[in-house]
């Protein structure tokens, strides 16, 4: 890619987002675009902005944007909870880490590399005089280059520690702060022997922890198999779904006065009345069905304990000399629990985990196509070879420009748009028992699919099976290859983060596929009806592996070519400010892990530095500098020990819920005299959804609560 393609992708990027978020900022003034861009308000029953006369709801406005600026930690920690103030330190980490790495690369790694050869580039890749490919071989210009790669480095790591660290803190008072909720009193357990003297499993749970935990158990839950109510409650749902259409629908006739409104109501009626009958039948076998004595119990329960201490020591603490009997962990929030997932017998989760890797695989596998046809579109002289009516594109001026410039960009990310989702859909068949650690193994399968296939595959596009081949058979030329090839695709990955950055952000504010579903809607089918908020739960499975992939390329471009640094520091500003927006506005926060997604975070930007450590290790290796590709094995080290010193000082506190904070937060309790409230609470909050009032699941609440997932 040439100077001219970088400018024509920058320039198509920059127009887009400004028509773009210049749009969004006249339609989220519009009171018919409400249930898109205030869903969360209107959910609350809150009032939301709106423009004092009809004139200025046309006039472009930025004062989202001073109000974006404007919200502290603190308000978004209050209303929204630590995992959405975790997706918002992870811009700002970005914010913070590429302002001080750009400094130092564009005062100390440009000049350097600019004038170290002349300032004549070489080879067809004109950009290279701004990157590490400019220096001779063997200049004692690459101890600069050395030098920036050890600041970055331990900067990158500084901040590392003080965000864990601070993370880490406010976990501590939010579960001090939210001390009421039952997740803290309750302990899931699993694999419970079924108990032949009473044919049932419910009573081995109480004579169990009666007799191992005789002070702090209070009481227990056992689930049972739902698939016959689930079946029942669906064809529920259904028929009293038709029902309210076809009252609606009757209002509808009635208001617009139309004049077969006499027939038609009467044959309305008849229609509901039918209907109700229906469903009043469907009732009664359910309400037959929740009856005790007619469900079957499964090995899985939700015992609750009298203190948070007596719940902390029996889920971090083996319950029996068999280690898959008896199995117990901390409950996720009651709002989190996947039920369906509970029912899956314990010995079935590693088959269906098998099966997620198979099928992400399969996946991985087949998206190297689009890849390597990206790839094909970027390369110009190789697609001139491979088709050569491509040439044509010379004819016009600035088609070649746009065409090779922005176009790749614009195609992968319309792949990468859909990976997410469909792990996320994979993820929620492994059998997680919470909705959170679904999202989680989605995040991390879909950051290792963006790794492989968006970096490193784009990478060794080209000759790709012989550079697989070459790489497996010859792994101790892993460095130099990976530094070649990084060095080669620096511009592509420029019009990747200004394509990702720009358009893919501003296009999140307008929520454009939600505007067109939303017209269709209204215009169709819900003619006449009442909008419902689109409320959807904050899709940490989507955004936290895009902006970490955002932050791995920053971080192995950061030595090698600067220029890519201040594009990064624009993306993570418009990232942080659209975001804010979302969060305060757009998705809700359905459950709270307290921040267990930094750790996840932590991980990624570490195999960033790792990544970037190796490809300088093999660069100064190509430019025959062997002294200096020693001298960053020591820091390769350190990176590595200081991830595991974090591991061992920060971890642990992530995934246990620490003795420590119970007997605090006990005696928080006492002292106010809450506990026995508190517990009590927790009894109830873990009711599965076969016992609960058949009235409170038909309710027009539970009818709309397919909204609140992410997919």
């Amino acid at each position: 890619m040439n100077p001219e393609s970088l400018i024509a992708s920058a320039t198509i990027n920059i127009g887009l987002a400004l028509v773009i978020l210049t749009l969004f900022s006249i339609l989220k003034k519009q009171p018919s675009n409400a249930p898109i861009y205030y869903p969360l308000p209107l959910s609350k029953r809150q009032r939301f902005p709106s423009s004092s006369s009809s004139s200025s709801s046309f006039v472009p406005s930025v004062s989202w944007v001073a109000r974006a600026f404007r919200i502290t930690e603190d308000e978004i920690l209050h209303s929204h909870g630590l995992d959405a103030l975790v997706v918002i330190r992870l811009f700002k980490f970005g914010i913070n880490f590429f302002v001080v790495s750009s400094l130092v690369g564009l005062v100390f790694i440009l000049p350097t590399n600019y004038y170290s050869n002349d300032g004549a580039p070489s080879g067809y890749h004109t950009l290279d005089a701004f990157s590490i490919s400019n220096i001779r071989t063997g200049s004692n210009r690459l101890w600069v280059h050395f030098t920036c790669l050890c600041l970055i480095s331990f900067y990158g790591c500084f901040l590392l520690y003080k965000e864990y660290d601070s993370i880490l803190v406010k976990r501590v008072q939010q579960l001090r702060h939210r001390r009421h909720l039952p997740d803290q009193f309750t302990v899931l357990v699993r694999q419970i022997p079924f108990c032949l003297e009473h044919n049932a499993r419910g009573c081995n749970v109480d004579h169990f922890f009666q007799k191992h935990h005789p002070r702090s158990y209070h009481s227990h839950q056992i689930l049972y198999d739902e698939k016959d109510f689930r079946d029942l409650l669906n064809q529920a749902k259904e028929v009293a779904r038709k029902i309210e259409d076809l009252k609606e629908k009757t209002m509808v006739r009635k208001h617009d006065n139309e004049p077969t409104f006499f027939d038609a109501s009467r044959e309305d009626a008849l229609k509901i009345a039918l209907r109700e009958e229906k469903l009043h039948k469907l009732c009664q076998e359910i309400r037959k069905l929740q009856s005790e004595n007619m469900l079957k119990e499964r090995p899985v329960a939700f015992v609750t304990f009298k203190s948070r201490r007596g719940a902390a020591i029996a889920a971090q603490s083996q319950q029996h000399s068999h280690p898959l009997l008896w199995i117990t962990e901390m409950a996720p929030e009651p709002e989190d629990v996947s039920w369906r997932n509970l029912t899956i017998p314990y010995k079935v989760l590693l088959i269906n985990r098998i099966g997620v890797i198979l099928v992400a695989s399969l996946l991985t596998i087949f998206f190297t196509i689009p890849v390597t046809a990206v790839q094909g579109i970027a390369k110009y002289e190789k697609l001139k070879k491979w088709f050569p009516p491509a040439m044509a594109l010379d004819l016009i001026p600035g088609l070649r420009s746009i065409v090779t410039g922005y176009i790749p960009g614009a195609i992968l990310n319309g792949f990468i748009y859909v990976v997410p989702f469909a792990m996320f859909g994979m993820a929620k068949v492994g059998g997680s028992i919470a909705k959170s650690r679904e999202e989680m193994k989605a995040c991390n399968m879909v950051f290792y699919f963006l790794v492989g296939n968006v970096f490193f595959l784009s990478l060794i596009s080209g000759s790709l099976l012989d550079e697989i081949g070459q790489s497996v058979t010859h792994l101790n030329t892993i460095p130099s290859r990976l530094a070649r090839t990084v060095s080669a695709q620096a511009d592509f990955f420029m019009t990747y983060i200004l394509t990702e950055g720009f358009s893919g952000f501003s296009l999140e504010a307008l929520q454009a596929g939600l505007l067109s579903l939303d017209f269709i809607w209204s215009h169709t089918c819900g003619r006449g009806k009442e909008k419902s908020p689109y409320l959807f739960s904050l899709p940490y499975f989507r955004i936290i592996p895009l902006v970490s992939l955002s932050i791995l390329i920053g971080l192995v471009y950061a030595v090698v070519t600067p220029l890519l640094l201040p594009f990064l520091v624009v993306y993570f500003c418009l990232g942080y400010v659209v975001f804010i927006n979302q969060i305060e506005n757009v998705y809700d926060t359905v459950y709270e892990t307290y921040g267990r997604y930094w750790p996840y975070i932590h991980h990624y930007i570490f195999v960033g530095m790792i990544i970037m450590q190796i490809t300088m290790i093999g660069l100064f290796g190509l430019k025959s500098k062997p002294s200096a590709s020693v001298a960053t094995v020591p820091l390769l080290l350190f990176t590595i020990l200081f991830n595991e010193y974090c591991k061992i000082r920060f971890l642990p506190s992530f995934i246990n819920y620490s003795i420590q904070n119970a007997v605090e937060n006990d005696e928080l309790d006492e002292k106010s005299g809450e506990m026995e409230v508190n517990s009590k609470n927790a009894v109830n909050a873990y009711c599965p959804p076969s016992l609960r009032p058949l009235n409170q699941m038909l309710s027009k609440a539970s009818l709309t609560e397919p909204l609140l997932s992410s997919v």
